[in-house]
């Protein structure tokens, strides 16, 4: 990562702890938010469209995306119909959802440039509040959930997209498999405390998580995955860089032999899960969680 900073979390039985965390700022997210719009977003449809069915998003509903990139949940949200108001802290990925709203033309869509801990939005506002793979990687989603729930109106919905367990993340494993095997001292992923983006890994804690920040009728489906199919090492390469800042950081320390041999590695790799001269496909499973609020 780019920055370190001390910040007050939660571990995963909802404890409150001070711990050095990784955290991007929005500068990284800006230098990545070409990539995530190109290699990432366009796979993340299928997944938004279950989810805001989940959330028996309508149309002409009100609609917020919290830490929304270029659009990934959003943009769906509007074909559906929906009065969609996109934010994110990062004012690159803002341009890229407004730059998609102009192609397609989507009526009453816009992207603001917003804070999740923070949203400059009054209480009650909309009828259903999302965030899919933004929140579940805040530094205190704690605070965004309430956040989230402070302006959704009386008896709406919020949703909250985000991975399961990172074992089960092929895409991730294959990955750091293909950086081990060119940088040896690699050591992987920490597990205590998990990446932030593993958060609420445990479908428990987050239907803590949603309940605690005030909701009711709390549901979290693990029936959904998330299905790439990658036909090269190439493509794997890009929508890693492409999803997270951290990636970037990581591989670019290698220089440039060790980057190019950890690309012919996943090729390799690539091959012998691919069916015939098909892509591979590499599965996440996925956490929906879903709640009413209350009052």
């Amino acid at each position: 990562m780019h920055d370190t900073e001390d910040e007050a979390m939660r571990t995963n039985d909802g404890t409150a702890t001070t711990t050095d965390q990784h955290v991007a700022p929005p500068e990284a997210w800006d230098r990545i938010a070409a990539g995530y719009d190109r290699f990432v977003a366009p796979g993340e449809e299928p997944i938004a469209r279950a989810a805001l069915g989940l959330a028996g998003l309508r149309p002409g509903d009100r609609f917020l995306d919290v830490a929304a990139g270029p659009g990934g949940l959003s943009l769906p949200a509007a074909r559906l119909g929906a009065e969609v108001l996109a934010t994110d802290w990062s004012p690159a990925m803002i341009e890229r959802f407004e730059a998609r709203v102009r192609e397609e033309g989507l009526p009453n869509a816009e992207g603001r440039v917003m804070d999740a801990h923070a949203l400059d939005v009054e209480d009650g506002t909309f009828d259903v509040t999302g965030s899919q793979f933004g929140v579940m990687l805040v530094p205190d989603q704690p605070l965004a959930l309430r956040e989230m729930v402070r302006v959704t109106r009386p008896g709406g919905r919020v949703l909250l997209i985000a991975y399961g367990s990172p074992a089960e993340f092929q895409a991730l494993q294959v990955f750091i498999a293909a950086l081990q095997a060119v940088d040896p001292g690699f050591e992987g992923l920490p597990d205590d405390p998990p990446p932030l983006e593993f958060q609420v890994a445990d479908p428990e804690v987050l239907r803590r998580r949603l309940t605690d920040a005030g909701l009711g009728d709390v549901t979290v489906d693990t029936t959904h995955e998330e299905r790439l199919e990658i036909g090269s090492g190439q493509q794997l390469w890009d929508w890693m860089l492409g999803s997270n800042p951290i990636a970037g950081d990581i591989v670019g320390d290698l220089p440039p032999e060790q980057q190019a041999g950890m690309r012919q590695v996943l090729n390799q790799m690539l091959r012998r899960r691919s069916p015939g001269t098909g892509p591979a496909v590499l599965t996440a499973p996925l956490n929906i969680g879903v709640g009413t609020k209350t009052s």
